[in-house]
């Protein structure tokens, strides 16, 4: 059996509530306008802070729900920063005003990623549920302009607007974010109801290498989420890169900077625009519920334990799920035979969601591993 890895974390996600303003038709959470009564309190958010600052110094993000209804949010956030953390938070751009967004840089948030999931109301609107979404999310992100507080756009994409992204970047680049992030959905929580919206495979696939070609041609990081094959697809094309280059143009040296050809210089924004792997579940990632439950992602609801009961760290390190989750050896179908599994990994959610097993092979990649090509012949 492959040696088992133990590593620090590099992201670590906390469901800070699951009360939110908006009504979103793929939220993961199910979030409702009212928070769980039995969500970490205040003192219980310090300690979870405190253990994960004791072993690693991991961007901490914010999230929900809208992690702006909790009163205490701007208190963790500093408690976060004092503890030699990177903290960013993900909250509803609708909720953002000018003196929340000095707030938030004054405490020290790094940036925040705001989700457009169209580039008129139209699009947004419908899937945000909510009335005037769009013109108050663009208005939050101007307030992020003035006061200089960094922010990304992320956008799940669907059926309903994929042929709306190349509109979106001239939407992103237009409101001056730093980063877009398109997130390819993973059909759990509301996200079930709208599983027939998921583009196909093959559209994931097309989605991905526009992506990819697009990444080349702005300052601004271009990267999806959720979407482990991308860096297949970066690898492809920075071999195919190579193969074409004339010397002297700079690819022949096969160089990618940042893990991905085109991307910003080393350290860019605190390493928030790194890519080192694809599904990063329980191996360089994890999610905190808002009521302490420990999971791989906040799309993989299989328990590694409860901040309640056992310290972040043991969870983090020795969890069995997250052992599992970092032996690739054991991934299963064509994933578990592809030249690319260690740095790919496949969606482990996708996986779960559509097979029911975490480490079945991804379920929405068309690649067909060289292994496999090779023992069908």
């Amino acid at each position: 059996m492959a040696e088992v890895k133990t590593l620090q974390p590099r992201l670590v996600a906390w469901e800070t509530t699951r009360a939110c303003n908006l009504a979103c038709v793929h939220c993961r959470a199910e979030a409702q306008y009212h928070p769980d009564p039995r969500q970490l309190t205040t003192e219980e958010g310090f300690r979870l802070l405190d253990e994960i600052a004791s072993f690693s110094k991991p961007i901490i993000i914010l999230t929900g729900g809208e992690p702006l209804l909790r009163p205490d949010i701007f208190e963790i956030a500093a408690y976060g920063v004092s503890k030699g953390l990177r903290m960013v938070m993900s909250p509803c751009g609708t909720s953002l005003t000018k003196e929340i967004v000095r707030r938030l840089k004054d405490v020290g948030i790094l940036r925040l990623s705001i989700s457009l999931d169209g580039s008129s109301p139209e699009v947004h609107d419908t899937f945000r549920g909510t009335p005037g979404a769009f013109e108050a999310t663009i208005r939050g992100m101007r307030y992020c302009v003035e006061a200089g507080l960094s922010f990304q756009v992320n956008t799940t994409v669907t059926k309903r607007n994929v042929d709306d992204l190349e509109c979106m970047l001239e939407t992103v680049l237009a409101v001056g974010a730093a980063a877009w992030h398109p997130f390819m959905l993973v059909p759990t929580g509301r996200g079930k109801a709208i599983q027939d919206e998921e583009v196909t495979p093959e559209q994931y696939e097309s989605t991905l290498r526009w992506v990819e070609k697009v990444s080349h041609e702005h300052s601004i990081m271009i990267k999806p989420t959720c979407a482990p094959h991308y860096v297949r697809i970066i690898r492809q094309a920075a071999v195919a890169a190579r193969k074409d280059a004339k010397p002297g143009d700079g690819h022949e040296d096969g160089a990618e900077r940042q893990g991905h050809p085109g991307g910003p210089p080393h350290g860019a924004a605190h390493g928030m625009h790194s890519i080192t792997r694809g599904c990063m579940a329980g191996d360089g990632f994890c999610f905190v519920s808002h009521i302490g439950e420990v999971n791989g992602c906040g799309f993989l609801p299989v328990l590694a334990g409860n901040v309640r009961e056992k310290p972040f760290p043991e969870i983090y390190q020795f969890s069995p799920l997250f052992q599992q989750l970092r032996q690739y050896d054991r991934l299963g179908g064509k994933c578990g035979q592809c030249e690319f599994r260690v740095k790919c990994g496949g969606c482990r959610a996708r996986a779960l969601a559509e097979t029911g097993d975490y480490m079945d092979e991804e379920p929405y990649c068309i690649y067909e591993p060289l292994l496999a090509a090779k023992q069908a012949k």
